[in-house]
């Protein structure tokens, strides 16, 4: 699904992570594209990043580069919050004098996991960790910028590259015969491919005016794949599907709560988010997250 041709430049930010080499796929064949890692941009010093957005000139920023390690953000604050919370603004003011289209992405983590049912767009952000708060500052110096952005949060990313919770479990299926892995978390696992085509969709819609002003499509979207599993239901589900990825081995899975497995941070119990307010605006709806799994699988078989 690329943009078509003649569409202007397209700066991918974050281009060796997981997502940004999905997008590097899916933004290709249309329009100039621009893919940087954080050798060339560093979203930790901003006035390099916006000296760098200046010189490029994009129509589009896709921001796919973060501070996601989750638990060392607990004691690298200050780093995480450059990266997740002042950068995204920065882009922002960039974008609005270029009156270009940023797309940032968000995370799951901006809600505590209280609520019962799916999250919503209008559901209050509380952030129960350092990395889910400076991805929620992100968001906030976006929305007081202004200027034509989209926020899609997602959760439970992972793909063929990069690092995720799937290549870690293929990795430790090998080397070892048990795994305890937690059963009380539940969320919706998305894969980078799905984020990608999904974003492309939508932005060559922008682009083609199907949308409308800004003012009829900017802000907050959650971008999820479909269903929810827990953390235990999804390694049954790669284990599952992994033939020769596990060289012939099955390893024994052991359901654990999250009071076995302490980590630094606090983990959101229902990470689940609807997407109906994607679906309703732009038409786009991402795979039930087994049908996303599989694509993967054949991606990484391959």
């Amino acid at each position: 699904m690329g943009l078509t041709s003649g569409d202007g430049r397209v700066l991918i930010l974050g281009a060796a992570g997981q997502l940004g080499c999905e997008l590097r796929r899916s933004f290709a064949g249309g329009g100039e594209v621009l893919a940087v890692d954080r050798s060339v941009a560093d979203l930790a010093r901003p006035e390099q990043l916006r000296k760098f957005v200046r010189e490029v000139r994009p129509d589009v920023i896709l921001n796919a580069a973060a501070y996601t390690a989750v638990d060392r953000a607990e004691s690298e604050t200050e780093l995480a919050m450059a990266i997740n919370g002042i950068a995204p603004g920065v882009l922002a003011e960039e974008a609005l004098r270029l009156d270009a289209l940023l797309v940032h992405y968000s995370t799951d983590y901006v809600f505590d996991g209280l609520k019962k049912d799916a999250w919503t767009e209008t559901d209050t952000p509380n952030p129960q960790n350092t990395y889910g708060a400076t991805k929620l500052a992100g968001e906030r110096a976006i929305q007081q910028v202004g200027g034509r952005h989209l926020i899609f949060r997602t959760s439970w990313v992972y793909g063929p590259h990069g690092k995720n919770f799937l290549l870690t479990m293929l990795r430790l299926g090998k080397e070892r015969d048990r795994l305890s892995v937690v059963d009380d978390q539940t969320g919706a696992p998305t894969t980078s491919i799905e984020l990608a085509d999904a974003t492309a969709k939508v932005v060559a819609g922008i682009r083609e005016g199907r949308f409308g002003e800004a003012a009829d499509w900017a802000g907050v979207y959650h971008m999820s794949c479909g269903g929810a599993t827990t953390w235990f239901g999804f390694t049954q589900a790669i284990f599952a599907r992994a033939g020769k990825l596990l060289d012939g081995k099955t390893p024994e899975l052991t359901a654990i709560g999250t009071a076995d497995y302490p980590t630094p941070a606090k983990r959101p119990r229902n990470s689940v988010m609807s997407n109906a307010k994607l679906r309703e605006r732009f038409g786009v709806e991402l795979a039930a997250w087994p049908v996303a799994l599989d694509a993967v699988m054949v991606a990484l078989n391959s």
